[in-house]
């Protein structure tokens, strides 16, 4: 059920949407992730897929999985999931990886019936940062003006994603 455009009612207080938790991705082998509660609090942070050396090619997908249904378990009602939209990788490790994220993401969403959407590099950074080719540190400190406290360039990302999410309605502003 991946729909190309996920609109959010706003709220009659103007702005807000209402409805249960978002989730946005930074997907990768350390994935940021930024969580819009029902409370309406933002929790974030990082979480780690690297492969031990005596783990099977598809363990760090299973890993993947089960904190996805941990963050859904906590969260209660995912009312949708963001991901960032990686085009080009920096080399072929890099894009087996993401898209091994991608896929696993997909079909767990499709699973549960959570609509996603995959939400271009360029677009984030514009949207953080006023400019589309903004570098990761431009992009981190952008989130920090808006009172975040990322660890990393990661975390930063998922927390831009989210807030593009929300102010954008998903996009259909």
């Amino acid at each position: 059920m991946h729909d190309a455009s996920i609109a959010l009612a706003a709220t009659p207080a103007g702005g807000v949407p209402a409805c249960d938790s978002f989730l946005a991705l930074d997907l990768g082998t350390t994935t940021g992730w930024a969580l819009r509660t029902r409370e309406r609090t933002v929790v974030s942070g990082t979480v780690s897929f690297r492969p031990s050396r005596y783990d099977g090619g598809g363990m760090r997908y299973l890993r993947f999985r089960g904190w996805l249904d941990e963050i859904a378990d906590n969260a209660g009602v995912l009312e949708a999931v963001w991901f960032e939209e990686v085009r080009s990788h920096a080399g072929t490790d890099a894009a087996h990886v993401f898209g091994g994220f991608l896929a696993t993401l997909s079909a767990w969403c499709d699973q549960r019936s959570i609509p996603y959407q995959g939400v271009p590099v360029g677009t984030l950074k514009r949207f953080a940062t006023g400019k589309g080719n903004a570098g990761k540190e431009a992009v981190i400190a952008a989130v920090r003006a808006r009172g975040f406290t990322p660890a990393d360039d990661n975390e930063a990302d998922a927390l831009a994603l989210l807030l593009w999410a929300l102010e954008t309605r998903g996009g259909a502003r």
